[in-house]
């Protein structure tokens, strides 16, 4: 891990820019912290820059309650190479979702799991890099970003502790299967009306989790209008990482 960059924001929080090989990411700790912080990994659905001002709220809300929390970008977005077949896939998502057609799986397939076989090693790799530092000292939470690669770092990421997913991407079948092993707390959050969610298969997913500490919370709203009460999930982390 090389920093790149470094700013004070006005509530004191040290946030710092930095790259895992080509993997661009950002690092938030409180201000006032006196010990290693427990530490949030903060999903998002891609492009850091576009991202930002929604990552560094919730960032700031975590530091609030004393803790750190950290994202890096998601391959083929930002100024990330891009994958073919990624961009063909998303354009045949595209296409049947304007079409109102019924979003076929094997698109779904296509778009997701290369995403999530790539992407979850990189959060373990950046998750090794960050509690090599003496200002983090652990337990972990991931909260939001795809869903899919939720599930998937939940299953193989033994130091993950607590989880808060945000359903609103598609899932493939073969991570329902994933999703029974989990067996960590969750909470999950769903957009009643969320315009490019599939309600009956986040609840159908929702029930599917293994865990039996489990909570599901939906808000009237489209995909964009998660609650900040909500998006933040101290009161949950609180309860599960200190």
């Amino acid at each position: 891990m090389r920093f790149t960059s470094e700013q004070r924001l006005d509530d004191g929080v040290l946030e710092r820019g930095f790259t895992l090989g080509e993997i661009p990411g950002i690092l938030w700790t409180p201000g006032s912290a006196s010990a290693p912080a427990p530490l949030i990994l903060l999903g998002h659905p891609g492009g850091l820059h576009k991202m930002y001002p929604r990552l560094v709220a919730r960032a700031q809300h975590s530091a609030a309650e004393g803790f750190a929390a950290a994202t890096i970008e998601l391959p083929w977005s930002g100024d990330r190479p891009r994958s073919a077949a990624a961009q063909e896939a998303r354009a045949d998502l595209r296409r049947a979702l304007q079409a109102g057609e019924p979003v076929d799986g094997g698109i779904v397939d296509r778009l997701v799991l290369p995403l999530v076989e790539k992407a979850v090693p990189e959060w373990r790799a950046a998750l090794d890099a960050l509690l090599s530092l003496p200002e983090i000292g652990g337990p972990v939470g991931y909260a939001g970003g795809v869903i899919a690669i939720g599930i998937r770092l939940a299953v193989v990421e033994p130091r993950i502790s607590a989880a808060l997913l945000f359903a609103g991407s598609f899932v493939p079948r073969i991570l329902f299967e994933e999703a029974r092993q989990v067996t960590i707390p969750l909470q999950v959050l769903l957009q009643w009306d969320d315009e490019g969610n599939d309600r009956q298969m986040a609840l159908d997913l929702f029930d599917t989790f293994g865990t039996k500490e489990k909570t599901l919370h939906a808000n009237m709203g489209g995909h964009t209008g998660v609650p900040q009460f909500e998006g933040d999930g101290n009161r949950f982390f609180a309860r599960h990482l200190k």
